[in-house]
C-alpha cells in the first residue's frame, strides 16, 4: 500500500479484525455452540463502531463483520465442496456491509441506539427474502431457542427476538459510548434519553420474556412417530444407493411395528417419513411403492413419506411430503414451496453447467409448490414444511394459520453431517433449534424427522421431549397436543415486521436527508483519532499585518 502512512494501514487492519472479531461473536450465539448471551455485547460492537465510522468505512467493516459470522455459519456446505462454502459466505457477506452501512448513517443522529434494532430488522426482512426467495439461516433469532426471550416469539415471532436481541445490544452500544463521551470517543455524541429509552426498552424485553404465556394444553392428543432409517454413506453420492435408503425406512417402521405388537410402545395414529426417504416416485416406481406399501401395511397407519415425485412435465420432478393409508395408499401431498438455489433448481442452467461442471449433478429442476402444507394424516391435521423451509417465515405461518394443529418437519440432511458430530454441529443442529423457536412462535408441537438425524420430538413450549443422534436408525414415539388456538404472532402475521422495516427505512431516510450532528469536543487535538474518523482541522491563525 505504497503512499499509505502506516498509522491508516494500522488502523484499517484494526477495523477488519474487530469486525470479524464481533462476527465471530455473534457465531457463538448460533448452534452449535448456542451461547446466546453472546448476540447481545457482539450487537453492541458492531452497532457502536460502525455509528462512528464514515459510511464507507463502515461497509467494510460490515463486510468483516459479516464474513467473522457466516463462514462458521456455512461450515456444513463444505461437504458441496470449499468452493460452494466459500462463495455463499461471501455474497451473504454483502448483506452485513448493507447493515454497517445504514449504522453508519442513523450513526450520525444523537438518537441512533433507538434506531438501531429497527434498521437491523429492516436487513434482516431483505436478505430473508432477495435474491432467489431469501437465504435466512444465521438470524440472530435463530440462536435464541436456550434463552430467556424466547418466549416473545409467541408474540412476534423470529422477527420479535430478533428486534429484542438488537434492542439491548444497542442499549449496551449507546450506554458505552455515552459513558466515554468525555474521554477516547470524545468527539462522538449520543444523546442521554436516547440511550435511556433504549436502556429501558431493552430491560423490558429481557425482564419480560418470563411474562408472556406460551400456552401447551392440547384440545386432542395423538400418538405419532418419527422414523429414522439412515443413509448407506456420506457426501453428494449418499442416494446412489436410493433403494437402501428407502429399505432402511421400511425396515424401522417394520421394526415400530414389532414393538407395538411386543407393547414395548404406544400404537401410533400416524408415522412420519422425512424427506427424500424414497428418492423414487413411489406412485410409478413399482419397487419403491412396494416398500412403502408393505411398511404402511406392517404398522397399520397413515405414514407421512417423504418422496421425490415426477412432474410436472418431464423436465421437472417436486420435493413432496405424501399421505400414504393402509387402506387407500397414496392420498393428498404436499410440495415444497421454497426451492434452494443451486440446490434443488439451477438459475440460469446452460451457463453454470459449462461452468462448474458439478451442477450438472442437478439433471432435473425441482417445481415449486403452490399452496401451504396443511395435511390430513389420519386423526391430525398437520402443518407440514420441508426441511431448508422451517427458516422461512412465511411458509411455516402458511401452514398453521390454514389449519395446521400439529407442525412437522421433515428433512434431509445426510449431505451436510460430518461423522463425529453426534447432531450439534452443522445444518441438523441450526434445523432444530429453529424448530424449536418454531413451537413456541405458533403454539404447537413439532415433529422433526430426518433421513440421517437429528430427528427430535419438540414440545409447544420449545423443550425437546426426545432426539436421535446422527448416522443411526431410530425410532421416536411420543404423545404429541394438537392445538386448534393461535397466538399473537400467529394473528399478526408478516405485520410487525413490515412495520419496524417500514421504520428502518424512515431512520435512514431522516438521517440522511436531516441536518448532521455537531462535533462536541472541548479539546479535540487532545483526544485520539478514532479508527477511520477524519482528524479535527486545526484552527486557522492570521498572520498580523505589517
Amino acid at each position: 500500500m505504497k503512499g499509505v502512512p502506516l498509522s491508516a494501514r494500522s488502523s484499517a487492519a484494526l477495523r477488519l479484525a474487530l469486525g470479524a472479531g464481533s462476527g465471530v461473536l455473534l457465531w457463538t450465539s448460533l448452534p452449535p455452540l448456542s451461547w446466546w448471551w453472546a448476540a447481545p455485547p457482539a450487537v453492541a460492537l458492531i452497532a457502536a463502531v460502525a455509528s462512528t465510522l464514515p459510511p464507507r468505512t463502515a461497509a467494510l467493516f460490515g463486510y468483516a463483520v459479516g464474513l467473522g459470522q457466516l463462514v462458521p455459519t456455512f461450515a456444513f456446505l463444505r461437504g458441496l465442496g470449499v468452493d460452494a462454502w466459500l462463495v455463499v459466505a461471501l455474497m451473504e457477506s454483502l448483506w452485513f456491509a448493507l447493515l454497517a452501512l445504514a449504522l453508519a448513517v442513523v450513526g450520525r443522529r444523537r438518537w441512533w441506539p433507538v434506531a438501531v434494532p429497527v434498521v437491523w430488522v429492516a436487513v434482516e426482512f431483505a436478505r430473508d427474502r432477495w435474491p432467489f426467495g431469501g437465504l435466512p439461516w444465521g438470524r440472530i433469532a435463530f440462536g435464541q431457542a436456550d434463552g430467556p426471550l424466547l418466549p416473545w416469539a409467541a408474540i412476534g415471532g423470529a422477527p420479535m427476538l430478533t428486534f429484542a436481541v438488537v434492542t439491548i445490544g444497542a442499549a449496551l452500544g449507546g450506554v458505552g459510548l455515552f459513558l466515554l463521551r468525555r474521554t477516547t470517543v470524545a468527539r462522538i455524541t449520543v444523546a442521554g434519553p436516547a440511550v435511556a429509552l433504549a436502556a429501558a426498552a431493552g430491560a423490558v424485553l429481557l425482564a419480560g420474556g418470563g411474562l408472556v404465556s406460551v400456552p401447551t394444553a392440547g384440545d386432542a392428543h395423538v400418538v405419532v412417530a418419527a422414523i429414522q432409517g439412515n443413509v448407506p454413506r456420506l457426501g453428494l453420492k449418499e442416494f446412489d444407493q436410493r433403494r437402501a435408503v428407502t429399505a432402511n425406512h421400511e425396515a424401522q417402521t417394520e421394526l415400530l411395528a414389532a414393538d407395538v405388537a411386543a407393547g414395548r410402545v404406544a400404537r401410533p395414529d400416524l408415522v412420519v417419513w422425512p424427506e427424500n426417504a424414497s428418492d423414487d416416485d413411489p406412485t410409478t416406481d413399482p419397487i419403491a411403492g412396494a416398500m412403502v406399501s408393505r411398511a404402511v401395511a406392517a404398522i397399520g397407519v397413515p405414514v407421512l413419506v417423504g418422496a421425490v415425485l415426477d412432474g410436472p412435465g418431464p423436465d421437472h420432478v417436486s420435493n413432496a411430503g405424501l399421505v400414504w393409508s393402509p387402506d387407500t395408499g397414496p392420498g393428498e401431498r404436499y410440495v415444497k414451496r421454497h426451492l434452494v438455489p443451486f440446490g434443488e433448481y439451477l438459475p440460469w442452467r446452460d451457463v453454470l453447467i459449462r461452468v462448474i461442471h458439478r451442477f450438472s449433478l442437478i439433471s432435473k429442476d425441482f417445481a415449486a409448490g403452490r399452496r401451504p402444507g396443511v395435511l390430513q394424516v389420519g386423526p391430525a391435521r398437520i402443518a407440514d414444511v420441508i426441511c431448508f423451509e422451517v427458516a422461512d417465515d412465511g411458509v411455516v405461518r402458511d401452514a398453521v394459520r390454514g389449519g395446521g394443529r400439529l407442525l412437522v418437519v421433515q428433512t434431509n440432511n445426510a449431505t451436510y453431517e460430518h461423522r463425529g458430530d453426534d447432531g450439534h454441529g452443522g445444518e441438523t443442529a441450526q434445523q432444530l433449534e429453529m424448530s424449536r423457536l418454531r413451537a413456541v412462535e405458533h403454539g404447537r408441537a413439532v415433529v422433526v424427522a430426518a433421513t440421517s438425524g437429528v430427528s427430535a420430538i419438540i414440545r409447544p413450549d420449545g423443550r425437546v421431549a426426545a432426539r436421535t443422534g446422527v448416522f443411526v436408525p431410530a425410532r421416536l414415539v411420543a404423545t404429541v397436543p394438537l392445538r386448534d388456538a393461535t397466538t399473537i404472532a400467529d394473528r399478526l402475521g408478516a405485520w410487525p415486521e413490515r412495520g419496524a422495516a417500514l421504520a428502518g427505512l424512515l431512520a435512514v431516510g431522516l438521517a440522511l436527508w436531516g441536518p448532521r450532528r455537531r462535533v462536541t469536543a472541548a479539546d479535540p487535538a487532545a483526544v485520539p483519532d478514532l479508527p477511520g474518523q477524519p482528524a479535527p482541522a486545526e484552527p486557522a491563525v492570521s498572520e498580523p499585518r505589517p
